[in-house]
C-alpha cells in the first residue's frame, strides 16, 4: 500500500539541482526535518514492497532531507556553543561590574567621611566652589555604626536561614503556640527540597505534584 503522508515540499524531479541542503535545513524546523524523513522512510518501504525497488526520486530526497538534518544540526550545535559563550561572559562581567560598583560606593563612602571629618575638624558647615557646595547636614534620624560585627548579640541580630523541612515541622511543634505562630509568619518563602522528596519516594513514599524520574540534559560535543 503506498504511503499516503503530503511531503513537506512538493515533489520535483529535479529536487537534488533546485534545493539545497542548506535551503532546506534554512525553511525547515528540526521536528519538521525528522518528520519528512519518517514520511520518506515510510513511501521507500512501500514501493520496495510493491516495486522491488525504491524511485531514484525518493531516495534523491532521502539523501537531501538526510544532509539537511546534518546542516540543521550544526547549526543548533554552533548556536548553543556561542549562547553559552554569551551567557558565560555575561555572568563574568556581571561579577565584575557588581564588584566594580561595590568598589565605587565604598569610594564614595570614603571620601564623604573624609569631607565630613574635614568640615568637623575646622567647624564649618559646608565649603563652596564655582560649581558645587557641600555641606554637613545632620541627618534626620540615628544611624547604627557597626565596629565590631562578632560582638554582637544573637538577640540583636536578623537571621536568614534555609530549613529542611523535618526540622521546621520539629520546631514548630517544640514551640508553644504564642512563638510558633509568630515564628512561621516570619517566613518570607519556601521552596521544595529536592533532596527531601527523592528520598521520601526512594523510601516508597508517595508525594502528591511530584515525581522522581531520570531526566536528560543536551551535551554539546
Amino acid at each position: 500500500m503506498a504511503s499516503k503522508t503530503t511531503p513537506l515540499i512538493a515533489f520535483q524531479p529535479t529536487l537534488a539541482t533546485s534545493l539545497s541542503p542548506t535551503a532546506v535545513a534554512t525553511d525547515h524546523s528540526l521536528l519538521e526535518l525528522d518528520s519528512e524523513l519518517d514520511a520518506l522512510l515510510d513511501q521507500i518501504q512501500d514501493e520496495i514492497e510493491e516495486l522491488g525497488e525504491a524511485s531514484a526520486e525518493a531516495m534523491e530526497r532521502f539523501q537531501l532531507f538526510c544532509q539537511a538534518m546534518d546542516v540543521k544540526i550544526d547549526r543548533i550545535g554552533r548556536f548553543l556553543r556561542v549562547m553559552e559563550t554569551r551567557a558565560e561572559y555575561c555572568k563574568k562581567e556581571s561579577a565584575r561590574y557588581t564588584a566594580r560598583a561595590k568598589r565605587a560606593q565604598n569610594k564614595i563612602e570614603r571620601t564623604e567621611s573624609m569631607v565630613l571629618y574635614y568640615l568637623a575638624s575646622h567647624d564649618l558647615k559646608k565649603v563652596e566652589s564655582h560649581e558645587f557646595t557641600l555641606k554637613r547636614n545632620k541627618n534626620s534620624q540615628d544611624s547604627v555604626v557597626i565596629t565590631q560585627p562578632d560582638s554582637i548579640p544573637d538577640d540583636l541580630r536578623r537571621f536568614e536561614a534555609k530549613i529542611d523541612g523535618p526540622l521546621w515541622l520539629d520546631v514548630i511543634d517544640a514551640l508553644p503556640k504564642t512563638l510558633a505562630e509568630p515564628f512561621a509568619a516570619s517566613v518570607k518563602s519556601s521552596e521544595p527540597s529536592n533532596s527531601a522528596i527523592k528520598q521520601h519516594i526512594a523510601n516508597g513514599g508517595v508525594v502528591e505534584g511530584a515525581s522522581v524520574k531520570r531526566g536528560y540534559h543536551l551535551r554539546i560535543e
